[in-house]
């Protein structure tokens, strides 16, 4: 993991959510190996009012391991304050024939390293043929 440049907080987003994807559905390590890289042992997440620690996460994981979908990221907005990044990004997911796309409205505090310490985030998910017609 590359530590967080406050200078462009677009672009690490980008490449963490990319890097920890691409890890984990085209890699050989565990699960477990892969979350440790990218987040704290500590971390704490809530999506949605749902809260994911450690455990949560890598259980989180097992589905994406195993339909393999692809992903892009699209990060509109991102503002870093020291280990604080607030940001408005899409995930583009591609899953068993399925286009969808996730709006994430994101707040996060990451280790000196690089690793996800915290995050907030709320979601939204549509088809993107449904997207394209709103």
């Amino acid at each position: 993991m590359r530590p967080l440049d406050s200078a462009d907080p677009h672009g690490f987003l980008a490449a963490f959510f990319t890097a920890f994807h691409h890890d984990l559905v085209h890699g050989d390590e565990d699960a477990e190996t892969v979350v440790d890289r990218y987040h704290t042992p500590d971390v704490v997440q809530f999506a949605d009012g749902h809260r994911m620690d450690r455990d949560k996460l890598i259980a989180h994981t097992r589905p994406t391991r195993k339909h393999k979908p692809s992903l892009t990221v699209e990060v509109h907005d991102a503002l870093a304050d020291g280990d604080r990044i607030a940001a408005r990004y899409a995930l583009h997911v591609r899953d068993r024939g399925r286009n969808l796309e996730v709006e994430v409205s994101f707040f996060g505090r990451f280790a000196p390293e690089g690793r996800l310490r915290s995050a907030h985030m709320l979601t939204r998910t549509l088809p993107r043929e449904q997207k394209d017609t709103a």
